[in-house]
Protein backbone atom coordinates (compact mmCIF):
# COMPACT_ATOMS: atom_id res chain seq x y z
CA UNK A 1 0.00 0.00 0.00
CA UNK A 2 1.02 3.24 -0.95
CA UNK A 3 0.52 6.98 -0.20
CA UNK A 4 0.86 10.15 -2.55
CA UNK A 5 0.90 13.35 -0.78
CA UNK A 6 2.16 16.80 -0.52
CA UNK A 7 1.42 18.14 -4.04
CA UNK A 8 -0.86 18.43 -6.94
CA UNK A 9 -2.71 15.67 -8.24
CA UNK A 10 -3.51 15.91 -11.70
CA UNK A 11 -7.16 14.41 -12.20
CA UNK A 12 -8.82 14.03 -15.96
CA UNK A 13 -10.66 17.50 -15.30
CA UNK A 14 -8.80 19.63 -12.98
CA UNK A 15 -5.43 19.75 -11.07
CA UNK A 16 -6.19 19.55 -7.25
CA UNK A 17 -3.68 20.16 -4.33
CA UNK A 18 -6.20 19.48 -1.34
CA UNK A 19 -6.20 15.58 -1.62
CA UNK A 20 -3.83 12.30 -1.52
CA UNK A 21 -4.21 9.34 -3.66
CA UNK A 22 -3.69 5.77 -2.05
CA UNK A 23 -2.80 2.34 -3.80
CA UNK A 24 -2.92 -1.38 -3.23
CA UNK A 25 -1.87 -3.90 -4.73
CA UNK A 26 -0.79 -2.11 -8.07
CA UNK A 27 -4.46 -0.29 -8.22
CA UNK A 28 -5.69 3.15 -7.13
CA UNK A 29 -7.92 2.69 -3.97
CA UNK A 30 -8.83 6.19 -2.61
CA UNK A 31 -8.26 9.79 -3.76
CA UNK A 32 -9.40 12.62 -1.58
CA UNK A 33 -8.58 14.20 1.61
CA UNK A 34 -5.43 12.95 4.08
CA UNK A 35 -7.44 10.02 6.16
CA UNK A 36 -7.16 11.02 9.77
CA UNK A 37 -5.55 7.48 10.67
CA UNK A 38 -3.29 6.03 8.16
CA UNK A 39 -3.36 1.96 7.85
CA UNK A 40 -0.97 -0.04 9.06
CA UNK A 41 2.33 -0.82 6.74
CA UNK A 42 1.73 2.07 4.41
CA UNK A 43 4.51 3.65 2.64
CA UNK A 44 3.99 7.55 2.19
CA UNK A 45 5.67 9.58 -0.80
CA UNK A 46 5.53 12.79 -0.49
CA UNK A 47 5.82 14.84 -4.09
CA UNK A 48 7.56 17.41 -2.48
CA UNK A 49 5.48 20.45 -3.80
CA UNK A 50 5.18 18.90 -7.48
CA UNK A 51 2.69 16.72 -9.23
CA UNK A 52 1.44 13.97 -9.37
CA UNK A 53 0.37 12.74 -12.83
CA UNK A 54 -1.55 9.45 -14.91
CA UNK A 55 1.80 7.68 -16.68
CA UNK A 56 1.95 9.49 -20.33
CA UNK A 57 0.76 6.41 -23.30
CA UNK A 58 2.33 6.93 -26.70
CA UNK A 59 0.17 5.77 -29.71
CA UNK A 60 3.25 7.12 -32.34
CA UNK A 61 6.66 6.00 -31.37
CA UNK A 62 9.66 4.77 -33.26
CA UNK A 63 12.12 4.15 -30.62
CA UNK A 64 15.01 5.31 -28.68
CA UNK A 65 18.64 5.04 -26.92
CA UNK A 66 19.68 3.93 -30.71
CA UNK A 67 17.29 1.27 -30.97
CA UNK A 68 14.43 0.88 -33.40
CA UNK A 69 11.30 -1.25 -32.99
CA UNK A 70 12.14 -1.86 -36.86
CA UNK A 71 15.34 -3.57 -35.40
CA UNK A 72 13.17 -6.51 -35.26
CA UNK A 73 14.73 -7.91 -31.82
CA UNK A 74 13.84 -8.38 -28.59
CA UNK A 75 16.46 -6.34 -27.11
CA UNK A 76 15.71 -3.54 -29.57
CA UNK A 77 11.91 -3.63 -28.41
CA UNK A 78 13.19 -3.74 -25.07
CA UNK A 79 15.18 -0.93 -24.75
CA UNK A 80 13.63 1.38 -26.24
CA UNK A 81 10.75 0.64 -24.61
CA UNK A 82 12.47 1.39 -21.58
CA UNK A 83 13.90 4.29 -22.64
CA UNK A 84 10.27 6.24 -23.09
CA UNK A 85 9.32 4.74 -19.97
CA UNK A 86 12.62 6.41 -18.39
CA UNK A 87 10.34 9.80 -19.74
CA UNK A 88 7.26 8.56 -18.22
CA UNK A 89 5.47 6.42 -21.19
CA UNK A 90 3.83 3.76 -18.93
CA UNK A 91 1.94 2.62 -21.76
CA UNK A 92 3.21 2.21 -25.16
CA UNK A 93 2.80 1.22 -28.67
CA UNK A 94 5.50 0.17 -30.48
CA UNK A 95 5.36 1.48 -34.11
CA UNK A 96 6.70 -0.22 -37.25
CA UNK A 97 7.73 1.63 -40.82
CA UNK A 98 7.95 1.00 -43.75
CA UNK A 99 9.82 -1.59 -44.92
CA UNK A 100 9.81 -5.36 -46.39
CA UNK A 101 6.67 -7.98 -45.41
CA UNK A 102 9.58 -9.99 -43.84
CA UNK A 103 10.73 -7.21 -41.53
CA UNK A 104 7.52 -6.08 -40.16
CA UNK A 105 6.79 -9.55 -39.35
CA UNK A 106 10.02 -10.07 -37.38
CA UNK A 107 8.84 -6.68 -35.07
CA UNK A 108 5.53 -8.38 -34.94
CA UNK A 109 6.89 -11.44 -33.67
CA UNK A 110 9.51 -9.55 -31.24
CA UNK A 111 6.69 -7.48 -30.26
CA UNK A 112 4.68 -10.09 -29.32
CA UNK A 113 7.11 -11.96 -27.09
CA UNK A 114 8.02 -9.24 -25.06
CA UNK A 115 4.70 -8.46 -23.92
CA UNK A 116 4.64 -11.61 -23.01
CA UNK A 117 7.68 -11.55 -21.31
CA UNK A 118 5.85 -8.49 -19.38
CA UNK A 119 3.15 -10.43 -17.74
CA UNK A 120 5.18 -13.40 -16.97
CA UNK A 121 7.98 -11.62 -15.16
CA UNK A 122 5.96 -9.02 -13.40
CA UNK A 123 7.48 -6.06 -14.57
CA UNK A 124 10.97 -7.62 -13.18
CA UNK A 125 12.04 -6.32 -16.52
CA UNK A 126 10.75 -3.04 -15.61
CA UNK A 127 9.29 -1.75 -18.74
CA UNK A 128 6.51 -0.36 -20.24
CA UNK A 129 2.65 -1.27 -20.64
CA UNK A 130 2.66 -2.58 -24.51
CA UNK A 131 -0.70 -3.04 -24.97
CA UNK A 132 -0.15 -3.77 -29.06
CA UNK A 133 1.59 -2.74 -32.23
CA UNK A 134 0.56 0.76 -34.47
CA UNK A 135 0.76 -0.62 -37.65
CA UNK A 136 2.40 2.43 -39.23
CA UNK A 137 3.74 1.83 -43.11
CA UNK A 138 3.94 0.44 -45.18
CA UNK A 139 0.90 1.64 -46.71
CA UNK A 140 1.59 5.07 -47.66
CA UNK A 141 1.46 7.14 -50.52
CA UNK A 142 5.17 7.89 -51.92
CA UNK A 143 4.69 11.14 -52.61
CA UNK A 144 3.73 11.60 -48.88
CA UNK A 145 6.54 8.79 -47.49
CA UNK A 146 8.85 11.51 -45.75
CA UNK A 147 11.43 10.15 -43.82
CA UNK A 148 10.36 6.41 -44.59
CA UNK A 149 11.82 4.57 -47.62
CA UNK A 150 9.72 5.46 -50.60
CA UNK A 151 10.54 1.61 -52.17
CA UNK A 152 8.83 0.29 -48.81
CA UNK A 153 5.59 1.56 -49.60
CA UNK A 154 2.75 -0.10 -51.19
CA UNK A 155 -0.67 -0.92 -52.00
CA UNK A 156 -2.19 -2.95 -49.45
CA UNK A 157 -3.19 -6.98 -49.75
CA UNK A 158 -5.30 -9.22 -47.83
CA UNK A 159 -2.71 -11.58 -48.01
CA UNK A 160 -0.04 -9.29 -46.73
CA UNK A 161 -2.76 -8.00 -44.21
CA UNK A 162 -4.27 -10.71 -42.90
CA UNK A 163 -0.21 -11.70 -41.95
CA UNK A 164 0.21 -8.96 -39.82
CA UNK A 165 -3.34 -9.26 -37.88
CA UNK A 166 -2.81 -12.68 -37.35
CA UNK A 167 -0.72 -12.41 -34.78
CA UNK A 168 -2.99 -11.04 -32.18
CA UNK A 169 -1.32 -7.78 -31.39
CA UNK A 170 -1.96 -5.13 -33.76
CA UNK A 171 -4.13 -2.59 -32.24
CA UNK A 172 -3.83 0.50 -34.31
CA UNK A 173 -3.29 -0.02 -38.02
CA UNK A 174 -2.65 2.94 -40.77
CA UNK A 175 -3.15 3.18 -44.63
CA UNK A 176 -3.46 5.92 -46.86
CA UNK A 177 -7.05 6.32 -48.02
CA UNK A 178 -6.40 7.10 -51.77
CA UNK A 179 -4.46 3.86 -52.21
CA UNK A 180 -6.24 0.99 -54.10
CA UNK A 181 -7.04 -1.79 -51.53
CA UNK A 182 -7.57 0.52 -48.55
CA UNK A 183 -10.90 0.01 -48.40
CA UNK A 184 -10.52 -3.48 -47.70
CA UNK A 185 -7.68 -3.42 -45.06
CA UNK A 186 -9.65 -0.99 -43.00
CA UNK A 187 -12.51 -3.44 -42.99
CA UNK A 188 -10.14 -6.11 -41.81
CA UNK A 189 -8.92 -3.42 -39.56
CA UNK A 190 -12.28 -3.10 -37.80
CA UNK A 191 -13.06 -7.02 -37.25
CA UNK A 192 -9.96 -6.68 -35.25
CA UNK A 193 -10.90 -3.86 -33.06
CA UNK A 194 -8.01 -1.61 -34.29
CA UNK A 195 -8.24 2.32 -34.06
CA UNK A 196 -8.14 2.88 -37.45
CA UNK A 197 -5.94 5.80 -39.27
CA UNK A 198 -4.85 7.19 -42.73
CA UNK A 199 -1.26 8.81 -42.30
CA UNK A 200 1.02 9.76 -44.93
CA UNK A 201 -1.32 9.97 -47.57
CA UNK A 202 -2.42 12.70 -50.00
CA UNK A 203 -6.00 11.64 -50.07
CA UNK A 204 -9.20 14.14 -50.56
CA UNK A 205 -12.12 14.99 -48.60
CA UNK A 206 -14.27 12.33 -50.74
CA UNK A 207 -11.53 9.42 -49.90
CA UNK A 208 -11.69 10.39 -46.29
CA UNK A 209 -15.40 10.16 -46.43
CA UNK A 210 -15.30 6.74 -47.83
CA UNK A 211 -12.77 5.31 -45.23
CA UNK A 212 -15.16 7.33 -42.57
CA UNK A 213 -17.83 4.99 -43.54
CA UNK A 214 -15.58 2.17 -43.07
CA UNK A 215 -14.57 2.88 -39.36
CA UNK A 216 -11.71 5.52 -39.79
CA UNK A 217 -11.59 7.59 -37.28
CA UNK A 218 -8.19 9.19 -36.71
CA UNK A 219 -5.09 10.73 -38.66
CA UNK A 220 -1.59 11.08 -37.96
CA UNK A 221 0.65 13.73 -37.17
CA UNK A 222 -1.63 16.88 -38.14
CA UNK A 223 0.08 19.35 -40.64
CA UNK A 224 2.92 16.56 -41.55
CA UNK A 225 2.99 14.28 -44.23
CA UNK A 226 -0.55 15.07 -45.08
CA UNK A 227 -2.72 15.94 -48.11
CA UNK A 228 -3.94 19.95 -48.38
CA UNK A 229 -5.86 21.58 -50.90
CA UNK A 230 -2.35 22.50 -53.02
CA UNK A 231 -1.26 19.00 -52.68
CA UNK A 232 -3.98 17.50 -54.54
CA UNK A 233 -4.32 20.12 -57.11
CA UNK A 234 -2.05 17.54 -59.41
CA UNK A 235 -4.49 15.08 -58.96
CA UNK A 236 -7.77 16.86 -59.26
CA UNK A 237 -6.94 19.48 -60.97
CA UNK A 238 -9.39 22.37 -60.77
CA UNK A 239 -12.16 23.13 -58.91
CA UNK A 240 -9.70 22.45 -55.85
CA UNK A 241 -10.63 19.85 -53.84
CA UNK A 242 -10.84 19.60 -49.68
CA UNK A 243 -7.99 17.73 -48.19
CA UNK A 244 -7.65 15.43 -44.54
CA UNK A 245 -6.48 18.63 -43.00
CA UNK A 246 -10.26 20.34 -43.80
CA UNK A 247 -12.44 16.70 -43.24
CA UNK A 248 -10.48 16.39 -39.74
CA UNK A 249 -11.70 19.89 -38.34
CA UNK A 250 -14.94 19.38 -40.10
CA UNK A 251 -15.50 16.04 -38.37
CA UNK A 252 -16.18 16.07 -34.64
CA UNK A 253 -15.89 12.01 -34.33
CA UNK A 254 -12.08 12.25 -35.81
CA UNK A 255 -9.47 12.74 -34.07
CA UNK A 256 -5.34 13.31 -34.70
CA UNK A 257 -1.98 14.04 -33.09
CA UNK A 258 0.37 16.63 -32.89
CA UNK A 259 3.86 17.02 -32.56
CA UNK A 260 4.81 19.58 -29.73
CA UNK A 261 8.71 19.10 -29.91
CA UNK A 262 8.79 23.08 -30.64
CA UNK A 263 10.51 21.94 -34.30
CA UNK A 264 7.50 20.33 -36.12
CA UNK A 265 4.43 23.17 -35.51
CA UNK A 266 4.83 26.21 -34.48
CA UNK A 267 2.56 27.21 -30.82
CA UNK A 268 0.04 28.80 -32.67
CA UNK A 269 -0.75 25.43 -34.07
CA UNK A 270 -0.84 23.76 -31.62
CA UNK A 271 -2.78 25.81 -30.09
CA UNK A 272 -5.06 26.01 -32.95
CA UNK A 273 -5.25 22.16 -33.30
CA UNK A 274 -6.39 22.00 -29.61
CA UNK A 275 -8.88 24.73 -29.97
CA UNK A 276 -10.39 23.38 -32.76
CA UNK A 277 -10.05 19.34 -31.74
CA UNK A 278 -10.51 19.78 -27.91
CA UNK A 279 -8.50 17.51 -25.51
CA UNK A 280 -11.15 14.52 -26.10
CA UNK A 281 -9.95 14.12 -29.55
CA UNK A 282 -6.25 15.49 -29.77
CA UNK A 283 -3.61 13.34 -29.05
CA UNK A 284 0.25 14.12 -28.09
CA UNK A 285 2.60 11.57 -29.52
CA UNK A 286 6.17 11.31 -29.63
CA UNK A 287 6.88 10.09 -33.21
CA UNK A 288 10.37 9.44 -31.75
CA UNK A 289 13.32 7.72 -33.15
CA UNK A 290 16.34 5.73 -32.28
CA UNK A 291 18.23 9.32 -31.47
CA UNK A 292 16.44 9.70 -28.21
CA UNK A 293 18.85 10.15 -25.54
CA UNK A 294 21.46 10.41 -28.15
CA UNK A 295 24.58 12.77 -28.87
CA UNK A 296 24.18 14.27 -32.56
CA UNK A 297 24.82 12.71 -35.10
CA UNK A 298 23.70 10.48 -38.02
CA UNK A 299 20.84 7.29 -37.18
CA UNK A 300 19.28 4.52 -38.83
CA UNK A 301 15.39 5.52 -39.01
CA UNK A 302 13.60 2.14 -38.71
CA UNK A 303 15.40 -1.16 -39.52
CA UNK A 304 19.35 -0.71 -39.34
CA UNK A 305 20.18 -2.78 -42.04
CA UNK A 306 18.30 -0.62 -44.46
CA UNK A 307 20.96 2.31 -43.69
CA UNK A 308 17.89 4.65 -44.17
CA UNK A 309 20.15 7.65 -42.47
CA UNK A 310 18.39 10.56 -40.39
CA UNK A 311 20.53 13.07 -38.70
CA UNK A 312 19.81 14.51 -34.88
CA UNK A 313 21.09 18.35 -34.55
CA UNK A 314 19.80 17.74 -30.71
CA UNK A 315 16.62 19.47 -31.37
CA UNK A 316 14.92 17.10 -34.09
CA UNK A 317 15.61 14.27 -36.34
CA UNK A 318 16.28 15.50 -40.43
CA UNK A 319 17.03 13.74 -43.37
CA UNK A 320 19.76 14.13 -45.74
CA UNK A 321 17.87 16.72 -47.46
CA UNK A 322 17.00 19.08 -44.55
CA UNK A 323 13.63 17.83 -44.22
CA UNK A 324 11.97 16.93 -40.62
CA UNK A 325 12.35 13.39 -40.08
CA UNK A 326 10.53 12.38 -36.69
CA UNK A 327 11.25 13.63 -33.44
CA UNK A 328 14.53 12.60 -30.85
CA UNK A 329 12.30 13.26 -27.39
CA UNK A 330 9.58 11.60 -25.74
CA UNK A 331 6.35 12.60 -24.00
CA UNK A 332 7.69 14.59 -21.23
CA UNK A 333 8.80 17.05 -23.96
CA UNK A 334 5.80 16.92 -25.48
CA UNK A 335 3.80 17.85 -21.82
CA UNK A 336 6.53 20.57 -20.99
CA UNK A 337 6.62 22.26 -23.85
CA UNK A 338 2.92 22.65 -24.58
CA UNK A 339 2.58 24.10 -21.39
CA UNK A 340 5.24 26.71 -22.00
CA UNK A 341 4.23 27.39 -25.89
CA UNK A 342 0.15 27.37 -25.12
CA UNK A 343 -2.06 28.58 -22.39
CA UNK A 344 -3.65 25.27 -22.44
CA UNK A 345 -5.05 24.30 -19.10
CA UNK A 346 -2.16 21.35 -17.60
CA UNK A 347 -5.01 18.92 -16.92
CA UNK A 348 -5.91 19.14 -20.71
CA UNK A 349 -2.12 19.15 -22.01
CA UNK A 350 -1.78 15.59 -19.63
CA UNK A 351 -5.16 14.66 -20.63
CA UNK A 352 -3.92 14.29 -24.13
CA UNK A 353 -1.02 12.36 -23.41
CA UNK A 354 -2.78 10.01 -21.36
CA UNK A 355 -6.46 9.32 -21.32
CA UNK A 356 -7.25 10.54 -24.61
CA UNK A 357 -4.85 8.10 -26.45
CA UNK A 358 -5.80 5.44 -24.20
CA UNK A 359 -9.47 6.18 -25.08
CA UNK A 360 -8.72 6.22 -28.54
CA UNK A 361 -7.60 2.52 -28.41
CA UNK A 362 -9.56 1.27 -26.37
CA UNK A 363 -7.44 0.46 -22.92
CA UNK A 364 -8.75 3.74 -20.86
CA UNK A 365 -10.89 1.18 -18.41
CA UNK A 366 -7.28 0.40 -16.73
CA UNK A 367 -4.69 3.41 -17.78
CA UNK A 368 -4.88 6.96 -18.72
CA UNK A 369 -6.19 8.77 -15.73
CA UNK A 370 -5.95 8.56 -12.06
CA UNK A 371 -9.18 7.28 -11.06
CA UNK A 372 -10.15 4.36 -8.35
CA UNK A 373 -9.86 1.18 -9.84
CA UNK A 374 -7.31 1.85 -12.36
CA UNK A 375 -3.61 0.79 -12.81
CA UNK A 376 -1.57 2.80 -10.60
CA UNK A 377 0.97 4.01 -13.42
CA UNK A 378 2.07 7.53 -12.54
CA UNK A 379 4.71 10.28 -13.23
CA UNK A 380 5.97 12.10 -10.47
CA UNK A 381 6.66 15.74 -12.26
CA UNK A 382 8.36 18.35 -10.72
CA UNK A 383 6.60 22.47 -10.45
CA UNK A 384 8.98 22.97 -13.62
CA UNK A 385 7.64 19.46 -15.66
CA UNK A 386 10.80 17.58 -15.38
CA UNK A 387 10.30 13.54 -14.75
CA UNK A 388 11.65 12.75 -11.47
CA UNK A 389 9.73 9.15 -10.54
CA UNK A 390 7.88 7.14 -12.76
CA UNK A 391 5.37 4.03 -10.98
CA UNK A 392 3.64 1.26 -13.15
CA UNK A 393 1.08 -0.45 -10.99
CA UNK A 394 2.52 0.74 -8.02
CA UNK A 395 6.44 0.00 -8.63
CA UNK A 396 8.73 2.32 -8.28
CA UNK A 397 10.94 2.05 -11.51
CA UNK A 398 14.70 2.07 -11.70
CA UNK A 399 16.27 5.59 -11.30
CA UNK A 400 15.33 8.22 -14.00
CA UNK A 401 17.69 10.20 -14.28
Amino acid sequence: MILFHEGKIILETEVVSDACVMCQDGKVQYIGPMPNTLPFGVEVVSLGGGYLSPGFVDIHVHGGHDHDFMDGTTEAIGIAARAHLLHGVTSIFPTCTTGTHQQIMQMLDATKIVMGQFDALKLGNELPRIHGVHLYGPYFAEEKAGCHTKCGCRFPTDAESRDYFATGIVRIATCAAELPGAADFYRTAAMHGCLITCGHSNSSWSEMDVAFQLGMRHVDHFWCAMSSVTSLRPRFGFPMQASMTEYVLANSEMSTEVIADGCHLSPELLRFAWQIKGSKRLCLVSDCNRALDMPTGRYAFGDQRDQNWIYSDGKSGRTAEGGLASSIVALDSMVKNMASMTDIPLHEIVRMASLTPAERTGVSDHVGSIAVGKNADFVILSNRLEVEHVYVSGRLIGKVR
